[in-house]
């Protein structure tokens, strides 16, 4: 057996020693791999994650302003300081709440008070002659068998002649009636008042007619009238002595006479006419002065708050005599622009320009 020496217990205590280190060594490598474990890589390079978060804050903060500033859009309309208003004499007023009935739309044309003249001269003439035939007649019956009796065949004539002039003066009325309907305002023609205001052109008598299927088969209780043209689409009259007229045999539809007393159509005028056809409906009145005419549209200037006017588009085919009823995009109370409205459309098209 041999027996251990002092140097080979130095060998075996420093093998020892550097066994305990290189376990030790393991252990610590182990657990620092733990620790790492499940991070991303950016975050066991210290600094280098930080700043890269940082860039990607600052990446999503632009993105989320460039979205926010896309959304909402350049501001509509036109904004003007106080003294630009003044300068440009910009007025406003309420928009009102009116009721308009829905119309039917059709034309009319001014008769000629010719026309009306020589059916009445017609008329009286035939009036005339038949009362003297009938005078006649009755005179020569009265006196027969007496001694101042007249010949029989005088007595003929007289009665021939009150035949006659009894069927001209059918033949008149009938003419007239055929020519102005069978249910004219005037109930007596011979003396009517009516047809002497037509036949001196103190009354004009127009004749309308609307396209088939546009009004029902009632007579209109009234007509409204207007020229023909933008520049007086806002001007009208109206007419509540309406009946039926013979069918135009140029234009299909139904045709009406309506009376109009007004120094403003002339003989021979083609007008505008409308009848209601409906219920009368909620709107709001445009005045005449505040539309504006831009590429073929109707448009008033709204002011949606102190200082900035926006551009409203609108129907114009509900003229009133003030203006235009409108039924959607403006709301009673709105402010509209009634002065210089083509100014702020003048300047919404180059904003670069100073007011005049």
């Amino acid at each position: 057996m041999n027996a251990i020496t002092p140097t080979t217990r130095r060998r075996e205590a420093t093998f020892a020693l550097a066994a305990g280190a290189a376990v030790l060594l393991l252990l610590c490598g182990c657990h620092k791999a733990a620790s790492t474990e499940g991070k991303p890589a950016s975050a066991a390079a210290g600094e280098a994650p930080a700043k890269a978060g940082a860039s990607d804050s600052e990446s999503d903060a632009k993105d989320a302003k460039d979205k926010g500033s896309s959304a909402e859009g350049p501001e509509e309309g036109v904004s003007l300081k106080p003294e630009e208003i003044e300068k440009m004499g910009i007025a406003t007023t309420d928009a009102r709440a009116i009721t308009s009935e829905p119309e039917a739309a059709g034309f009319g044309v001014v008769a000629a008070h010719e026309t009306v003249a020589t059916a009445v001269a017609e008329l009286r003439t035939a009036v005339a002659a038949a009362r003297q035939s009938h005078s006649a007649l009755e005179r020569s019956t009265r006196l027969a068998g007496t001694p101042g009796a007249m010949p029989a065949d005088t007595h003929e004539t007289a009665e021939r002649q009150a035949v006659t002039d009894q069927a001209a003066l059918e033949l008149a009325k009938q003419r007239l009636s055929s020519t102005f309907g069978q249910n004219p305002p005037w109930k007596n023609p011979e003396n009517s008042p009516e047809l002497s205001a037509l036949a001196s052109g103190q009354t004009k008598l127009v004749r309308v007619t609307f396209p088939l299927g546009s009004v029902d088969t009632a007579t209109p209780n009234r007509v409204r009238l207007a020229h023909i043209g933008i520049a007086q689409v806002g001007q009208s009259w109206e007419s509540r002595s309406v009946w039926r007229a013979p069918a135009d045999t140029t234009v299909p539809g139904r045709s009406f006479f309506a009376l109009l007393k007004n120094d403003e159509v002339s003989e021979g005028d083609h007008l505008m006419a409308y009848a209601p056809v409906g219920a009368p409906e909620p709107g709001v009145l445009v005045p005449a002065s505040a539309a504006v005419i831009s590429a073929g549209k109707f448009w008033c200037y709204v002011e949606e708050k102190p200082g900035t006017f926006v551009r409203t588009e609108f129907d114009p085919n509900r003229p009133t005599p003030d203006g235009y009823f409108v039924k959607e995009g403006i709301s009673p109370g709105d402010k509209i622009v009634t002065a210089s409205a083509g100014q702020l459309l003048a300047r919404e098209s180059n904003p670069s320009a100073e007011p005049e």
